[in-house]
């Protein structure tokens, strides 16, 4: 198989990108409330999982590939912290009320905006500057960090590689415990 042909990180997370878009999309459509908690917890769940791996294995290419790497991250960091706290919103308002909608919008045009910055920016200028094979590698390592990430959002814990790597894989057990206990979709 060519390098062309593989599967890189960007494949990935474009993917995820395009899933959570539709999610959204379809709670909008939904109006039953249990149908909808449901593509919400499935919305939150697969974002979550989606930042971790970023910030475990994405975010250190950028540092290290990008001319202005640090800045990029600490963008997008700030931008993950504020989906975080819009996410935890979601979890804790009653889906037919207007907080609710209020909330949905909020993580619509942040998620928006993020996605615009990473595929018309610097996924572009990553996929030039990091070699093929490191892209492809990249890929299996989010796949596995999504598997073991949380699945809701804590918007006090760090956003970053270190406390994801140590404390990630145990906060994504307790969660998905949690997720198991009561029900809660997470695909």
């Amino acid at each position: 198989m060519t390098d062309a042909t593989r599967t890189d990180v960007f494949d990935v997370l474009i993917a995820d990108h395009r899933d959570v878009t539709a999610l959204i999309g379809e709670i909008w459509q939904v109006a039953d409330p249990m149908i909808r908690r449901d593509l919400t917890d499935t919305a939150i769940s697969e974002l979550v999982r989606h930042a971790v791996a970023e910030e475990m294995y994405v975010y250190p290419a950028m540092k290290k590939y990008l001319p202005d790497g640090d800045k990029a991250v600490e963008h997008d960091v700030e931008e993950h912290k504020e989906l975080e706290q819009t996410m935890k919103r979601l979890e804790d308002v009653d889906v037919s009320s207007p907080e609710f909608d209020t909330a949905l919008r909020k993580l619509e045009e942040v998620l928006a905006d993020h996605v615009q910055d990473e595929e018309t920016d610097q996924f572009p200028e990553l996929r030039r500057l990091v070699p093929a094979d490191e892209l492809v590698e990249l890929a299996g390592k989010v796949e596995t960090a999504k598997k073991l990430a949380p699945t809701r959002p804590h918007p006090g814990a760090p956003n970053n590689e270190l406390f994801h790597k140590l404390v990630g894989p145990g906060v994504g057990l307790v969660d998905r415990l949690r997720d198991k206990l009561t029900g809660r979709a997470t695909k």
